[in-house]
Parts: C-alpha cells; sequence; structure tokens
C-alpha cells in the first residue's frame, strides 16, 4: 500500500467588530476619503481603539486641506456602521473621543516616490491554488464565510443576541496535499448578556450558531463524526470590541492574506495609499500567482515581488509552484515578467488603486473577493499566460 500523508491546517478570521479590524476600517476609510477628491493623495494612517477612545495618527500629504478637520466624525461613521451604536456594548460611535495626530509625509519618502520608484523596501508574497472556487485555500475561505455569515445574521436580526465583535477558525485534514474533511470548527461571538444567569450565554444561541451560522457556510460532506464543534468555548463572551481589547492597525496580516498558507512579507495593508508597495505590490502578487493557476499552469503557486525604496523596478521576482507546475520555474518567471506591470506606477495603473475602494478590503480578507473594487481577483491574464506556456513547452 503506497504511504498516505495526513495533516491538518487551521486557519482564523475575525468580523468587522474586532478591534484590530475596526482600527483598519478606520485607516482604509481614511485613505478613501483623501482619494475621492485627491488620486495622488499620500497616506499612511494607523489607528488605536480602546474603551471609549479612538485615536488617528499617521503622515497624509494632499490638496484636501479641508479634510483633517472630517476625521472624527469619518471615525464615527465607520464605527456606528459597524454596529457599537450603544454605550452597554463598552464602545459608542455616539459618545467615543475621537483624537486626530494626523501630520504631513517625509520629504525624504516623498523624493523617491515623486520619481515613480516603491514607496518602501520590503518583500511581498501572493498566493492561489484550486481548493476552492475562488482559487484561495480552503481553511481561510471558510473561516471568511463563517463570520461573513455571523455578521448577516446579526445585520437582518436573523439570529437573536449577537453583538459586532467575533472570531471564527477552521482547521481541515489534508490528505496526500489535498482537503478531505474538517477536523475542527471555532466560532466566537460576542453576545448580549443572559437576563438572568451571570456569565451566560442567552438560552439557545450555541443551537442557532450551529444551525443557522456554521451550518449554512460549512458543506456537510466535509463534516463527520469526528469533526469537534467549539462554539463560545469559555461558555460567555459579553465583552468585547475595543472594550475588551485594544485594537490596532496592521495587526491581523495573517486573516489578511491567506490564512498562515503561504509565506507573508510582514507588511500590513490598510492605511496606506498605492505608493506603498507593501499593499500594491501584494496585490499584484495575488494576481499574477491567481491567473497562473486559473491558467492551469500549477494548481499552487506563490509569488515574491521585491523592491528598494525610491526604485522603480523590483530587485527580485520569484515564482514557486511547489512541484506543481506544468514548466519550469524559471520559465514561469519569464512569463511573469513579460506579462504583468511590475513598476509601482504599473501595478497602480494596471489595478486601478487610485480610487476609494479599500474600506471594503478592511474586513474579511483582501484575497478570494469579489465586486468591482477587487481588480487583483481577476483572471483576465491566464488565456495569454497558457498560450505563452503552450508556446514555450512546444519549442523544447
Amino acid at each position: 500500500m503506497p504511504d498516505v500523508s495526513r495533516h491538518i491546517f487551521t486557519s482564523e478570521s475575525v468580523t468587522e467588530g474586532h478591534p484590530d479590524k475596526i482600527a483598519d476600517q478606520v485607516s482604509d476609510a481614511v485613505l478613501d476619503a483623501i482619494l475621492k477628491e485627491d488620486p495622488t493623495g499620500r497616506v499612511a494612517c494607523e489607528t488605536l481603539v480602546t474603551t471609549g477612545t479612538c485615536i488617528v495618527a499617521g503622515e497624509i500629504t494632499t490638496t484636501n486641506l479641508k479634510f483633517f478637520k472630517d476625521i472624527p466624525d469619518l471615525a464615527r461613521e465607520v464605527i456606528r456602521d459597524i454596529g457599537f451604536t450603544s454605550s452597554d456594548y463598552g464602545f459608542d460611535y455616539k459618545s467615543c473621543s475621537v483624537m486626530n495626530l494626523i501630520h504631513g509625509q517625509s520629504p525624504h519618502i516623498a523624493m523617491g516616490v515623486d520619481t515613480g520608484g516603491a514607496g518602501d523596501q520590503g518583500l511581498m508574497f501572493g498566493y492561489a491554488c484550486d481548493e476552492t472556487a475562488e482559487l484561495m485555500p480552503l481553511p481561510i475561505m471558510l473561516a471568511h464565510k463563517l463570520v461573513m455569515r455571523l455578521s448577516e445574521a446579526r445585520n437582518k436580526g436573523e439570529v437573536a443576541h449577537l453583538r459586532p465583535d467575533g472570531k471564527s477558525q477552521v482547521s481541515v485534514e489534508y490528505v496526500n496535499g489535498k482537503p478531505a474533511r474538517i477536523d475542527a470548527i471555532v466560532v466566537s461571538t460576542q453576545h448580549d448578556p443572559h437576563p438572568s444567569k451571570p456569565n451566560a450565554m442567552p438560552d439557545g444561541l450555541v443551537e442557532a450558531i450551529r444551525r443557522d451560522i456554521i451550518g449554512k457556510v460549512v458543506p456537510e460532506s466535509m463534516v463527520d463524526a469526528g469533526t469537534k464543534f467549539h462554539i463560545n468555548p469559555t461558555g460567555c463572551f459579553e465583552v468585547g470590541g475595543p472594550h475588551g481589547d485594544t485594537g490596532l492597525t496592521g495587526r491581523k496580516i495573517i486573516v489578511d492574506t491567506y490564512g498562515g498558507m503561504g509565506r507573508h512579507g510582514g507588511g500590513a495593508f490598510s492605511g496606506k495609499d498605492p505608493t506603498k508597495v507593501d499593499r500594491s505590490a501584494c496585490y499584484m502578487a495575488r494576481y499574477i500567482a491567481k491567473n497562473i493557476v486559473a491558467a492551469g499552469l500549477a494548481s499552487r503557486c506563490e509569488v515574491q515581488l521585491a523592491y528598494a525604496i525610491g526604485v522603480a523596478d523590483p530587485v527580485s521576482v520569484l515564482v514557486s509552484t511547489f512541484g506543481t507546475g506544468l514548466i519550469d520555474e524559471e520559465r514561469m518567471t519569464e512569463l511573469v515578467r513579460a506579462h504583468f506591470p511590475l513598476k509601482p506606477k504599473g501595478i497602480i495603473d494596471h489595478l486601478k488603486l487610485r480610487r476609494p475602494i479599500f474600506r471594503a478590503t478592511a474586513a474579511f480578507g483582501h484575497f478570494g473577493r469579489t465586486g468591482e473594487g477587487f481588480t487583483w481577483e481577476l483572471t483576465d491574464k491566464a488565456d495569454a499566460l497558457r498560450d505563452d506556456a503552450r508556446i514555450a513547452t512546444a519549442s523544447r
């Protein structure tokens, strides 16, 4: 009998009411507000949220000077839309203080960016695989769909007692490199207090989450008698959002990307305009990897791009297919350089990144998404890559 390889891989996601995601959404709302009036504005916005307080800081260079006085109202609008609309939640858009600590961008950084160079040094990764229709790893896609469904059920009133903060975690068992079954599912959600029992969940909430959240998302074919379900495993989750934990922009970089599958260069996304290649080049790397998989040239693909601050051309381009590629990786890298713009300006123009599209990215992940703004999810290069690869193979 041939050897069977088994392993379990786990990914997590969080709702839009998680404190770190509140911070991300405020930062990206600031970015969108700048880009709406000034498409060439430069933004590096960081947000901190804690009990009763939202601090917005960073560097912004823009012709829209009137914007700066609007930041408190903008932050409150985001917090309201997320669902923190009552002091009972420990964080309320009406009563929280908002501190504006934004100032101008360093002129030394601008010197390199103004000439078309990268806004920072760094290494960026993109990843794609054929495990899901979105060409994303199954664990992170299921984790995202669980928290999206959790938020949908709260907003539509389909499940009672839900509050904005929440998390999910999905553990998938792989057999010979392919997802075979779900080993464990964790869903934790902030909730109303029990009307009569302290430190307890409202009656029926566990059953409702199992039926109306997990049951609406997870394929029955992936669940078996050995699948474990953990729903609010501590037994109570009343205190959540910024009242429960301080939130910071850029602290959910694995949730934002591939759930830990594939590598990460360390740069966060939210609050950064597209001249910052740790955002825009990650989008391009995902776009490249997804098109390679969509073309059928590999079942798994990881793309690394690296840049030096102020320099337009990437200092390196690397394609890895983990032994699944139909052509060698050196030739794959040549195809990438031939078919995709890799200079910062080319990335921005091709993916149409000078638009106010970023707040939508700041919850439920930046990849595997649909919608007009998610240009890096298109597979419009797949046919050309496939044709060129066929020519290269035939010429050997």
